[in-house]
């Protein structure tokens, strides 16, 4: 079990590329109101995930693009899963969710909903279990503000029938939208009370960890090619007890990053000067991937 908490911050640059699209904005990089950059916390954990699909763990909440058990929706997956299923119609909820949280590293990480049943509720049939994982993640936003690049895209070839394609304007497919350069940091946390409910351990956190080492192997695509997006470098703060005095907050304020004075635009992990305070008691692992 785990048994000492853990904070972590993970610094990552994307060039000529799309680290998360916007789909009410167009798919345009996600930006804050300030011109920062924005990575949605769920964006980040879908990468973890298929990294520890990767790493062969059993993920509950797969992408379509990366099934590989059949499952064409979480419905179907809980209730083709044989221990799930050896609970009976009406399970226990502490059963039900200890035996989830067995079975797939997400659920036991992240946590989930499970209310997928069709029993009948007037019986008291069926059952909805809220898990609550240890592992959270905030949303990762760009030390700079970024300058997005809009590409007119279009397509050489007709794929409908009976279709004047004449002309790039009646031809033309959309946009396409890019970052020039950002450097994002992302900030989170391993709860050890809460690992605790789920039975989340000490190598499921080093799985974690080098998962966000390697977030962007096989991820690859035309939004993000390969070698656009990368992780420079990892901090990995491990307390000596499962409830520390100091704050995950004052842990991430830990972490200074500004862009140097001769730098007017940052185009490299090297524009940027990085300082780590000192905080007593505890000092974080350094993972350089540069």
């Amino acid at each position: 079990m785990l048994n000492h908490k853990i904070d972590f911050s993970v610094i990552i640059t994307a060039k000529n590329a799309n680290p998360n699209g916007d789909p009410l904005n167009g798919n345009r990089p996600r930006e804050a109101f300030d011109g920062c950059g924005e990575i949605s916390d769920v964006c980040i954990k879908r990468k973890i995930r298929n990294r520890l699909q990767d790493m062969g763990e059993k993920i509950f909440v797969q992408s379509d693009d990366r099934c590989d058990d059949g499952c064409g929706s979480l419905k179907i997956r809980a209730e083709k899963n044989e221990k799930l299923k050896s609970l009976g119609k009406n399970p226990n909820r502490d059963d039900y969710a200890k035996t989830a949280c067995e079975e797939w590293m997400d659920v036991r990480s992240f946590g989930q909903v499970f209310a997928f049943s069709d029993g009948d509720k007037k019986k008291g049939e069926g059952i909805s279990v809220p898990i609550r994982g240890p592992v959270s993640i905030q949303i990762a936003h760009s030390i700079s503000p970024i300058e997005i690049n809009t590409l007119k895209i279009s397509s050489s070839v007709n794929n409908k029938k009976d279709v004047n394609t004449e002309g790039l304007d009646k031809n033309r497919l959309g946009d396409k939208s890019v970052v020039n350069f950002g450097m994002y940091v992302i900030n989170g946390s391993i709860n050890c009370q809460l690992a605790e409910k789920t039975g989340f351990s000490d190598e499921d956190a080093e799985k974690i960890k080098s998962a966000l080492c390697t977030l962007f192997e096989n991820d690859a695509s035309s939004a993000r090619p390969e070698g656009s997006m990368e992780v420079c470098r990892v901090y990995w703060w491990e307390h000596d007890c499962k409830t520390p005095k100091c704050s995950s907050a004052k842990i991430h304020r830990a972490l200074k990053i500004k862009l140097k004075d001769s730098v007017l635009a940052p185009h490299s992990f090297e524009d940027y000067e990085i300082t780590l305070n000192e905080i007593e008691g505890i000092a974080p692992e350094i993972i350089d991937l540069m």
